[in-house]
């Protein structure tokens, strides 16, 4: 589906966006994956070329516009120009949480935020999709075909409790996933968003679930929302993928924010 397309994906070391990256290079892409953990890439890297695939692995700090241009020029020189770029590093930090949903006093509330956490959040997940996309969307400009997907989270429409920081910055990422789709219409270059819904990763699995694979009181409200009674798998953010990235099957789509997230968001909770 995508013979010799590149790709490139930040947190590509992650558990989805490894994801990712094995499908595409299944799908015949040549795959960057790039992450601030060296190692993390080189793994994921190692795995796919293990497979027969083509991959490469690229240490790379999305919130510096030097280490994006010097991963560009690697990617550049040993697989091509950028035709599909995937922003997927992001995530949170417990210096923009609260410990409680609502105001209660005796516990880490809104007024003991940390600003310079917050402003971290804000910068990993808004910065962190600005910058790669300054860098590698030059090489897509008038290239029929050109696709950047971002990601977004149920989050972006609803905030959740608790993560202030984190349901404004993927706020953030919506919006501009909008203004960028307007802006490179004309340039050839597709710019939409996926939304998941609820899936159990590295980072959240102890908000999730108990030691024993029990759901803790979070993991509760959440099974408890979503329609589809349980949490989605990597695995199933693969076709929206492909989906949006496919010229043929989506050509005429730019701008949309796609949930993949078992009516999550179709449901008022009555």
């Amino acid at each position: 589906m995508f013979q010799n397309k590149v790709a490139v994906i930040t947190g590509g070391g992650g558990v989805l966006c490894s994801e990712f990256a094995s499908m595409l290079a299944h799908e015949g892409a040549k795959v960057a994956v790039l992450d601030i953990n060296k190692a993390a890439a080189d793994k994921v890297s190692d795995r796919i070329n293990e497979a027969g695939g083509k991959a490469i692995g690229v240490g790379c700090n999305v919130l510096s516009f030097e280490s994006v241009s010097k991963a560009a020029e690697i990617v550049e020189e040993q697989l091509g120009k950028c035709d599909f770029l995937i922003n997927g590093a992001g995530g949170n930090n417990p210096k923009g949480t609260t410990d409680e949903e609502t105001y209660r006093e005796g516990v880490k509330s809104f007024f003991d935020l940390d600003p310079e956490g917050f402003r971290f959040v804000l910068d990993l997940n808004i910065n962190g999709t600005v910058i790669p996309t300054q860098v590698f969307a030059r090489h897509m400009i008038d290239r029929v075909g050109s696709s950047i997907i971002n990601i977004s989270s149920m989050s972006a429409p609803s905030p959740m409790t608790r993560v202030p920081a984190y349901s404004a910055a993927k706020a953030g990422v919506s919006n501009f996933t909008q203004w960028l789709a307007v802006y490179f219409a004309s340039s050839s270059i597709r710019v939409n968003a996926i939304a998941p819904g609820f899936l159990v990763t590295n980072q959240n699995k102890e908000l999730l679930l108990t030691k024993d694979g029990s759901l803790t009181g979070r993991g509760q409200k959440i099974i408890s929302h979503t329609p589809m009674r349980r949490f989605g798998e990597p695995s199933e953010l693969l076709g929206a993928l492909k989906f949006l990235l496919d010229y043929e099957q989506s050509g005429f789509i730019t701008g949309i924010v796609l949930p993949v997230d078992g009516g999550f968001l179709a449901y008022s909770g009555v």
